[in-house]
């Protein structure tokens, strides 16, 4: 009884993951999506967010071995747009493995760019807000 009681608590907490985390929609012009890592999955996002830039002709940026911004944890960062998002989005999901995407409107508004305009591939993880001044 202990096992299925686990595996039910497993895909209990599973499904109150899935239904807290916001899910990536194609809803602005602009986007940022940062594929986060530590020392172990190092050369896997590495290998992703370059392979999404040679696939989808996007703007990779440098692989952050540190926190920056109000990322908590290493990051790369991919620009795209409206246009690419549909091919970019379920790629990343299906490539992505355990790793965190965090994906984010371009707006001008740092801020709710990386609150309200903001999604998750993976488990959520909460950003440093304070460099906006909140």
């Amino acid at each position: 009884m202990l096992s299925t009681d686990l595996t039910l608590n497993t895909w209990l907490d599973t499904c109150h993951s899935s239904l807290m985390t916001k899910r990536p929609t194609n809803d602005y012009d602009h986007y940022h999506a940062h594929v986060y890592f530590n020392e172990s999955s190092l050369e896997h996002a590495s290998s992703i967010c370059h392979k999404a830039g040679e696939l989808f002709g996007l703007k990779v940026g440098r692989v952050h071995q540190k926190p920056v911004g109000p990322h908590p944890c290493w990051s790369c960062q991919i620009t795209f747009d409206k246009a690419q998002f549909d091919l970019l989005i379920p790629w990343l999901e299906e490539n992505r493995q355990t790793l965190t995407v965090f994906v984010h409107a371009l707006t001008g508004n740092d801020l709710q760019d990386h609150t309200e305009h903001a999604s998750w591939l993976g488990k959520s993880v909460p950003l440093k807000l304070s460099v906006f001044g909140a």
